[in-house]
């Protein structure tokens, strides 16, 4: 009430108003101070509406001075691109980039109606394996489900272990509630179960739950442990060392920290395998410009789907050792492993195995998640950061740092707990759940091959083969004609490649310079997580385009 009769009053000391006349102006002001009070007094279907005393008449000196406010011109922005922080406008996501939203554009218009030559987009631009039609391993979907909803723990339609699982995750929450905060570092119980599966995983290397640090997906804990890690300015900024190519994460978050990317190339002639050499290359090159202190592996490897044998391992954690760099294990597809020939090999397991000059000196931070594996549960964002060695002042600055965000979802954390601690033979649900997880992993392995021999059955096409991980990264044959239409277009080669394949075919995927390549090379990423069938169609489908596409241009 108040504040109209305010407006009222400001009303009356307009050009032309006076208040005693009650002028058109303070009319219409009043009168909505008075359909207030008439509504507080009277509310419902019948009470009179404002403005009832009719049409409003503005005197011209009125209709001036209302006219001159309206043309004010708006107040500039405060956040524009050039005020805007400029580390995060440098941040670049390949996998979420300019290819998907031309995608997405795609998509609306054929919803519209608009003729293409093809029904839909396939989006095989990302490792996303519930919307590429993986089913959810039924375990985890019901240990989930208990916690997220206890009434079900008297249902006969969840097995005993499941409820066991669910009772033991809900304990350890607070008020038994899956949607209370946890501690900042996870849910205690959680902790020891991850510490539990690490030491079952590397044959009995300890573990300390002290050391596990439950995280919203692997990422959150590579940005945060980076957080920490970087410092400086000038050519004392610390550099992070990262392999190229490389998942589009490290470059984004190293620009947007300010620190410097150092560039160290995987041997793609011998299969992306390490080459301590071309780590020291890297090394020297960058003390020049800034301080490196980080070296950042993934294994098995995401774009290039290659298993590090234990010599590179081996060889990257006594260069760690003797150059003093902290080490980052990105090891989220650890379950992804389909080569006989190869199999995972965590680095504690070989630090350990390498002695204690390493085991009790090298700092190492390790990274898993409920994203790929075999369950593919991305939405959940669950997973866990294993950092060991690291100093305990600083490990104090960490648990400071995660208490911010106050703790990662509590229903990934559950999702969490059942990836480290599944059924076990004797347990009820133990035969379902090995028939599951076989089933995802056999069908990964069978399209692996697949995408594998039908690349390299394309003219312009080699395929490097694709031990592990979700991807395939094939090398491109791109003619020059091809080169200088991009240029035109102020495109990379590639990213011309993959916008004409989808725009032609409906099929996104991203290309190699979104991830990093040696000059003149030229690569896309695919995912091979659709179904088989899907996928041999999209496979023949590219063959049809590339053999078009070099004859279009050669």
């Amino acid at each position: 009430m108040h504040r109209f009769s305010g407006l009222a009053r400001e009303a009356s000391a307009l050009p032309g108003c006076r208040t005693e006349r009650k002028e058109p102006a303070v009319r219409f002001l009043a009168s909505l101070v008075t359909g207030t009070q008439q509504q507080q007094r009277n509310p419902g279907p019948h009470r009179r509406p404002l403005g009832r005393e009719g049409p409003v008449r503005w005197n011209s000196a009125a209709k001036a001075s209302a006219v001159k406010l309206q043309e004010k011109p708006a107040r500039e922005k405060i956040l524009t691109l050039e005020s805007m922080n400029p580390q995060v406008k440098a941040v670049e996501y390949a996998v979420r980039g300019p290819i998907v939203m031309k995608a997405g554009e795609i998509e609306k218009e054929l919803r519209k109606g608009i003729k293409k030559p093809f029904t839909e987009v396939i989006k095989a631009n990302i490792g996303d394996a519930h919307a590429m039609g993986q089913q959810p391993i039924t375990f985890l979907r019901q240990v989930v489900a208990l916690c997220t909803y206890p009434n079900l723990l008297d249902s006969p339609s969840f097995p005993e272990d499941s409820k066991n699982r669910a009772r033991r995750i809900l304990q350890g929450c607070g008020g038994n509630s899956l949607g209370s905060y946890s501690a900042s570092q996870g849910v205690n119980c959680i902790r020891e179960d991850v510490a539990a599966y690490i030491e079952r995983r590397d044959g009995g290397v300890p573990a300390d739950p002290d050391n596990i640090y439950l995280t919203t997906g692997a990422s959150d804990g590579i940005v945060t442990i980076l957080k920490i890690l970087v410092s400086g300015g000038g050519k004392s900024r610390t550099g992070v060392m990262i392999p190229i190519p490389q998942y589009p994460l490290y470059s984004a978050v190293i620009s947007e920290l300010d620190a410097v990317q150092v560039n160290y190339y995987l041997d793609e002639e011998n299969c992306w395998a390490l080459d301590v050499n071309e780590l020291r290359r890297s090394l020297e090159e960058a003390k020049a410009y800034c301080n490196p202190k980080v070296l950042c592996i993934i294994n098995p490897g995401n774009p290039t789907g290659q298993v590090q044998s234990r010599k590179c391992i081996e060889d990257m954690i006594h260069f760690a050792w003797e150059e003093k760099l902290f080490l980052l294990a990105d090891e989220v597809y650890q379950d992804n492993v389909y080569s006989e020939s190869c199999r995972f090999r965590s680095f504690k397991k070989v630090l350990y195995e390498m002695g204690p000059d390493y085991y009790n000196n090298v700092e190492l931070a390790s990274f898993h998640s409920t994203s790929k594996g075999y369950m593919g549960e991305c939405g959940y964002r669950g997973g866990y950061m294993e950092v060991i060695n690291l100093h305990p002042e600083i490990k104090g600055q960490l648990v400071k740092l995660l208490s911010v965000r106050l703790c990662p979802p509590v229903s990934g954390q559950a999702a969490m707990d059942v990836v480290v601690n599944p059924p076990v033979p004797g347990e009820e649900s133990y035969a379902q759940f090995i028939k599951e997880k076989e089933s995802v992993l056999n069908n990964l392995a069978r399209k692996a091959k697949l995408a594998e021999d039908m690349f390299n059955q394309v003219p312009g096409i080699h395929c490097n083969p694709l031990q592990g991980a979700m991807y395939a990264f094939p090398r491109i044959f791109i003619p020059a004609k091809a080169i200088e239409t991009a240029k035109v277009h102020k495109m990379a080669p590639d990213m011309f490649y993959c916008m004409k394949l989808l725009e032609e075919t409906g099929i996104c995927v991203v290309p190699g310079s979104g991830f990093g390549q040696r000059e003149g090379t030229y690569h896309f990423r695919m995912t091979i997580l659709p179904p088989a069938e899907k996928l041999k169609i999209l496979l023949e489908k590219v063959k049809a385009f590339h053999i078009k596409f070099l004859e279009e241009y050669s």
